[in-house]
């Protein structure tokens, strides 16, 4: 499957997506299951996701049927957290660091300035790192699957002027989800940071209740924040991507032969989504430039800085525990 620059900007409109259509014999599938998310329909994960449903459909010889709901159609994230929690859906991806509201130990792979670019990243989150967090999540009572999906580096938007050094942060009013970590950073930064979940990201920009957000490129794109954000500073100040959890009892309710069939192909299609999106990331600047957006490439030294002499790095040492803490640092040595 080829993600190209033109499918991924594609309005919601223009794109056929059979996630929200009910799959012709759904009915009659043994297992109709619901995966919801909260990009766009264009964003390679729903690309990957919906070619993955498909497999798992023909592969169960039609018993599993997964109706994919994008774009934050089934609520906020903490209301579809809830939801697969509860079995009101039966699979949701959703960034560590939003889960660590359930799961306090799933951001530390979110921690700031901590992998230098993806060679890092993977090693980490496919090697212990991953496998510890994994492990965290299932003490939830929830379900993840190995792979985790690939979200991208963060990168700071604004409407009022590039972010050159941490001291342009002072007093910034930034969006962050609603997650500790984030908070916790740009407290740190001595910014003004907002907790909104994404679905009212664009309002919040546009109305002004705040000055800029952070997101990875591709999600800038596929959510046009470039209409209400003149500025872009690539700071790559910390890495996201997406668990695929499962609710429990649903996943249980499946036989063997048939958890394999959809771990796997949800599995391969994370590590597809990971090549989409890196490709993505690396022609986005300039189509965004193209846009109206304009770019500027901070170097890291004073943001680092500034979280270490803040107390943030002992402050989530100390929050983690000794333990996770070994294994995160471990993970991105040489640090």
């Amino acid at each position: 499957m080829k993600i190209s620059r033109r499918t991924m900007l594609a309005g919601t409109a223009s794109v056929a997506f059979a996630g929200t259509l009910k799959y012709a014999g759904a009915q009659t599938a043994e297992f109709n299951y619901k995966y919801a998310n909260n990009l766009p329909v264009s964003h390679p994960m729903n690309q990957r996701a919906q070619e993955a449903v498909a497999k798992i459909r023909e592969e169960t010889n039609g018993r599993v049927a997964i109706q994919i709901f994008p774009n934050n159609q089934l609520g906020a994230d903490t209301d579809m957290l809830n939801q697969v929690r509860t079995g009101g859906v039966e699979f949701f991806t959703l960034s560590p660091l939003i889960l660590s509201t359930l799961v306090p130990n799933a951001s530390i792979s979110g921690i700031g300035f901590a992998f230098p670019n993806y060679d890092a990243v993977w090693a980490a989150m496919d090697g212990e790192l991953g496998k510890y967090v994994r492990g965290e999540i299932e003490k939830a009572n929830l379900v993840v699957m190995e792979k985790i999906w690939d979200n991208g580096f963060r990168q700071i938007t604004s409407s009022s002027g590039p972010i050159n050094t941490a001291d342009d942060l002072k007093g910034f009013k930034i969006r962050v989800p609603v997650s500790p970590l984030w908070t916790s950073m740009f407290k740190a930064f001595e910014s003004a940071p907002a907790s909104i979940n994404f679905a009212e990201v664009y309002s919040a920009l546009q109305t002004k209740i705040v000055d800029g957000q952070e997101n990875p490129l591709a999600i800038i794109a596929t959510a046009k924040l470039y209409e209400v954000q003149q500025y872009c500073s690539l700071t790559n100040h910390m890495w996201d991507g997406f668990w695929f959890l499962a609710n429990k009892r649903a996943w249980q309710r499946l036989p063997e032969d048939l958890r394999e069939i959809v771990a796997r192909n949800l599995n391969e299609a994370a590590v597809k989504e990971r090549e989409d999106v890196a490709k993505l990331n690396a022609s986005l600047q300039e189509e965004l430039t193209a846009k109206g957006m304009k770019f500027n490439q901070p170097s890291p030294d004073s943001f680092r800085a500034k979280l270490r002499d803040a107390g943030f790095y002992a402050e989530w040492k100390a929050k983690y525990g000794d333990e996770a803490w070994a294994i995160f640092e471990k993970a991105i040595a040489p640090a």
